[in-house]
């Protein structure tokens, strides 16, 4: 097990495609640490510069204390696990665990003894005789991962392991990660594109879009104090509403006003936005930020929208509503299930000040709430 530490690692394809730009980041022994964003940001990519199955352009990849740019990927003791499985078809579970012991010529009763306590700890003991085409899709990837195991590497690499399974079986498959990890505390590095996925796994979660990192924080910090208007709104499902607007002062007071909203702005942001009175911004608010006139949150500020609404999507305990306020047709309230609200209903929503971001214009706009 061992630290694995990225210094400005950059990947410029033939072209001049930069698909990874001065990327650094640190990450601890025995950390669980997901890469996240849309296709074509540049994860995987950084995760096979990890591997060694990319060459870098520049920078600095260290595993340990051992600068690893030009060692093979089969020596630099990392596993990686893959989307696909990339299970051997014609070999038995068990072969397919033991393949990697075999090549480095580890004795046989040790391959015996890693491979059947993998199998115990995955809990696929019964299957060590069946081949790949045998198994079903969470039984292939507890298998990849056993055989990631067995070779006691320094690190751990996911790239999108779980995307090929179904939704009931890939929470599964996400806690059983989540409790291996726990379990053998090897260094892990995990690509995915799903934000719930990285969320619930990290320790802490790396935001990335074209090639850069937006964010690298704990789950919760990148969730409740988003650098920018981009990791605030791929963070989070439904996603944040967005109203651009314009800041204003009356008083000691600030103001968010968009001609069909004057809201009051909560008193610990007022200072870091006194400044941007009279400019252009944009207002951020999560949906369960933003309640209902009967369920009584947040009631008594006088901070509401006045909406029409257009869906209503049950969800059990709560409800998502869709609803056209003023010249934003798409705000998305999470409310209490037990509103009679009907599609074409008029309604009034109450915004939770003390929730609400205030950023720079564009999709990339800093948070200037955040000095609050």
């Amino acid at each position: 097990m061992a630290q694995v530490t990225l210094d400005n690692v950059t990947k410029v394809y033939p072209g001049g495609v930069t698909a990874v730009r001065d990327v650094s980041l640190h990450i601890a022994d025995q950390e669980f640490v997901v890469l996240v964003g849309p296709s074509g940001c540049g994860k995987s990519t950084t995760l096979r510069m990890v591997a060694g199955l990319e060459e870098i352009t520049g920078g600095t990849i260290r595993i340990a204390d051992r600068v690893v740019n030009d060692v093979a990927p089969k020596d630099r003791d990392i596993a990686m696990v893959f989307q696909n499985y990339a299970l051997y078809p014609h070999m038995t579970v068990y072969k397919n665990m033991a393949f990697a012991l075999t090549l480095r010529r580890t004795p046989r009763a040790e391959i015996d003894k890693r491979v059947r306590q993998a199998a115990k700890t995955l809990g696929i003991e019964d299957l060590l005789q069946r081949k790949p085409k045998a198994l079903s899709g969470g039984q292939r990837q507890r298998v990849a991962v056993g055989r990631a195991i067995v070779r006691e590497p320094k690190a751990f690499l996911f790239d999108e392991p779980l995307s090929n399974l179904d939704a009931k079986l890939r929470v599964e498959m996400r806690a059983e990660l989540k409790r291996l990890h726990g379990q053998l505390g090897t260094t892990t590095i995990y690509v995915t594109h799903d934000q719930e996925e990285a969320m619930t796994l990290g320790d802490r979660i790396v935001v990335m879009k074209d090639g850069q990192v937006h964010q690298c924080d704990a789950p919760l910090a990148v969730y409740s104090r988003p650098a920018n208007r981009f990791v605030a709104g791929f963070i989070g499902t439904p996603a944040m509403n967005f109203l651009p607007g314009q800041l204003a002062l009356e008083g000691e007071n600030v103001f968010f006003d968009n001609g069909q909203a004057r809201l009051a702005l909560a008193a610990s942001q007022r200072q870091a936005l006194r400044g941007w009175a009279g400019k252009d911004v944009v207002l951020g608010v999560r949906p369960e930020a933003i309640a209902l006139a009967g369920e009584g949150r947040f009631a008594g500020t006088g901070n509401t929208l006045e909406a029409l609404v257009s869906v209503v999507e049950p969800l059990g305990e709560k409800m998502d509503v869709y609803a056209s306020a003023g010249p934003h047709p798409s705000i998305i309230a999470r409310v209490d299930a037990q509103s009679t609200l009907a599609t074409g209903q008029r309604t009034t929503f109450h915004l939770d000040m003390n929730k609400v971001h205030i950023f720079e214009p564009g999709e990339g706009g800093r948070n200037i709430s955040l000095s609050s």
